[in-house]
């Protein structure tokens, strides 16, 4: 049962494991999340991560160059992401000119979006676990047991779709359901086991 989980063996790892890997590995702006987001030669959006979580796409996103936003609005992930990047920053060379690319907030977006004046809003919503291996299992239990169902996440879509001046970005399970209620997306970008439904405001200007 959810009260049994402990949490405290949850660690925002930025440097090890699979986003450490994916960071050396150089993945680039031909994945799917990138392409969501909007970033193609010559663009590089400032993005705002409503639904931060355990900080991977945010870091990916940096990594990439765009300047990220992170707001979580449970304390205790919000210090869990303190740490990660703490010990990223602490690696020094490509970690922290990544890190220096992110800004943490504690917080509720849903309240936040509007003061923030986002060009890009990425939208992550707790959803039913994917995958079927226990690590996958235990992780995403030990993240609902601290943040949460996201009950409000059509609230928080909605001011995302209201505030963000470019685009906004959902991220969710491949065969899954469009959320109810939300306009159909300009269009899709499909993972292995996620989907992104993108809905384009504004055409994103070019970086030079």
């Amino acid at each position: 049962m959810a009260q049994n989980v402990d949490t405290t063996s949850l660690i925002v790892d930025f440097v090890g494991g699979a986003t450490g890997h994916r960071f050396r590995s150089g993945e680039g702006r031909g994945q799917a999340l990138a392409k969501a987001a909007g970033l193609a030669p010559g663009i590089t959006p400032e993005i705002v991560d409503a639904t931060a979580g355990l900080g991977r796409d945010a870091f990916f996103l940096a990594s990439l160059g765009a300047r990220v936003t992170l707001v979580e609005r449970s304390k205790t992930m919000h210090d869990l992401l303190a740490e990660g990047l703490d010990r990223a920053r602490a690696q020094g060379g490509q970690y922290a000119e990544t890190v220096a690319r992110m800004t943490l907030i504690h917080g509720d977006s849903c309240a936040l979006l509007p003061q923030l004046n986002p060009q890009v809003v990425l939208v992550d919503p707790m959803h039913p676990p994917r995958g079927n291996t226990a690590l996958v299992k235990k992780e995403m239990r030990l993240i609902r047991e601290i943040v949460g169902t996201d009950p409000d996440a059509l609230q928080l879509m909605q001011v995302a779709l209201e505030t963000a001046r470019n685009r906004v970005v959902l991220k969710w399970p491949l065969r899954a359901e469009p959320m109810p209620e939300l306009p159909k997306p300009s269009h899709q970008i499909l993972g292995k086991s996620t989907r992104y439904d993108v809905f384009v405001k504004a055409k994103i200007a070019k970086t030079t």
